[in-house]
C-alpha cells in the first residue's frame, strides 16, 4: 500500500460527523437517503474539479486511473491471479486477468467479468480488489476483460470484445477448474450494460445462455429519462453530464440509443433469461433504470435478488479501502452471487 493510500485510509477512519464537517457541515441527503460520510468526503474534496466533459478522452483516462489507484485496496489473501489474452473477434487480442482462490468451489461456474468505466476508460485494475472479493467469497475463478474503449475504438468494439470473451470463458471454464461449458457473467455500470446486453443476444441467437447474470449500478436505458436522472445529476462519481460525454465518445455520429446492443431495458420480452443479481446505488443517476430492470426481470419470472445500497454512490466497488459501507456491500454481493450458485 502506497503512503497516500495509507493516508487516506487514516483519514477516512475518523468518525463520521467529523468526517461530515470536514465535507461542508451537512450532511448530503436526497430522496431521504445520507451518504456514507466517507464517501461525502471523497465527493466534496474533489468538487472543484474539471468536468469530464471538458477534457480530452486521453487525458480523462489517465487521470482516472490515477484517482482509483490512489484508493484502491489490495486484493484479499488466498487469491491468485494471471494476465493473459483471449483471441478477439477482429483479429485482435484482448487482454484478461484470472482470478483463482485457495479452496475453490469445482462445481462453481467461472465468472466472466466486466469493468465500469462508461465504454471509455478502466482496465483491469478498476475492478481488481473487487474480483479478488468476487472470488474469494463465492470460491469461483473470476476472468476479468480489459475490452476495447472508446474513442479509440468506438461501438461496437467493446462489446463485441464482451461477447467473445464471455463465449471464449464458456468454452476455456474448465483449464481453470470451473465446469465445462458454462460460465456466468457479471459486470458493473458499463460492465452491467454488457452482461445484461450478453444474456439477452445468446437468448436471441440460441446460444447457451450466462448461467447468472449479475448486474451492479448497471447502465440499462439511455433511452428513458427515469427521475434519478435528474435527482442524482450532479453526483460526484457518476454525473449526467459524464454520462452524455461517455456516449459522445462511445457511439457514433447520429447513432440510434434504444438499439438492443446499446440499452437492454428496451428489450420488451425478459422470459427465460437467466438468474439475476440486481445491486443499485441510493446516490445514483442510473438508480431507478436498475430498480426498474430487476422488477421486469422479476415480472418475466426470471430468479431475481435486488438490492439498492441508499447510502452508497455509483462506482462504490472500487471504493473498499476507503469506505466501510462499499467494502461490506462487496461482501454481500458476493454472498448473492453464492447464494444463485448454490441454487444452479
Amino acid at each position: 500500500m502506497s503512503l497516500q493510500q495509507t493516508i487516506t485510509k487514516l483519514v477516512m477512519k475518523l468518525p463520521g460527523g467529523l468526517l461530515v464537517k470536514m465535507a461542508g457541515g451537512k450532511p448530503l441527503t436526497i430522496r431521504g437517503r445520507t451518504l456514507e460520510p466517507q464517501l461525502q468526503l471523497m465527493a466534496w474534496n474533489g468538487r472543484n474539479a474539471p468536468p469530464l466533459s471538458s477534457l480530452p478522452a486521453e487525458t480523462v483516462q489517465a487521470v482516472t486511473k490515477e484517482t482509483l489507484a490512489s484508493v484502491a485496496a489490495p486484493i484479499e489473501p488466498g487469491v491468485r491471479t494471471e494476465d493473459l489474452t483471449i483471441p478477439g473477434p477482429n483479429q485482435n487480442q484482448i487482454p484478461a486477468r484470472i482470478y483463482r482462490p485457495d479452496g475453490q468451489d469445482p462445481k462453481a461456474p467461472l465468472m466472466v467479468y466486466y469493468h465500469m468505466g462508461g465504454g471509455v476508460i478502466g482496465d483491469l485494475e478498476t475492478c481488481h480488489a473487487w474480483c479478488s472479493i468476487l472470488a474469494s467469497r463465492v470460491k469461483c475463478p473470476v476472468l476479468s476483460v480489459d475490452y476495447r474503449l472508446a474513442p479509440q475504438h468506438k461501438f461496437p468494439a467493446g462489446i463485441d470484445d464482451c461477447c467473445a470473451a464471455y463465449e471464449w470463458g464458456m468454452r476455456n471454464a474448465a483449464k481453470f477448474g470451473a465446469p465445462e461449458g458454462v460460465a456466468a457473467v457479471g459486470g458493473d455500470s458499463m460492465g452491467g450494460n454488457f452482461s445484461a446486453i450478453i444474456a439477452q443476444e445468446m437468448q436471441r441467437e440460441d446460444k447457451p445462455l450466462p448461467a447468472m447474470q449479475l448486474l451492479i449500478y448497471p447502465a440499462i436505458d439511455l433511452v428513458e429519462e427515469f427521475p434519478s436522472r435528474k435527482e442524482f445529476s450532479e453526483t460526484f462519481s457518476l454525473s449526467t453530464d459524464t454520462m452524455d460525454w461517455f456516449m459522445e465518445q462511445y457511439l457514433p455520429e447520429g447513432f440510434d440509443k434504444s438499439d438492443k446492443m446499446l440499452s437492454p431495458g428496451q428489450t420488451g420480452h425478459l422470459d427465460g433469461l437467466p438468474p439475476a443479481v440486481v445491486i443499485t446505488a441510493g446516490h445514483d443517476p442510473l438508480c431507478d433504470e436498475g430498480d426498474d430492470y430487476a422488477r421486469r426481470l422479476k415480472d418475466a419470472g426470471v430468479p431475481v435478488i435486488h438490492k439498492c445500497y441508499d447510502n452508497l454512490a455509483h462506482a462504490f466497488t472500487a471504493f473498499t479501502l476507503i469506505s466501510p459501507g462499499s467494502r461490506k456491500a462487496c461482501l454481500e454481493i458476493a454472498d448473492m452471487v453464492r447464494t444463485v450458485y448454490s441454487k444452479l
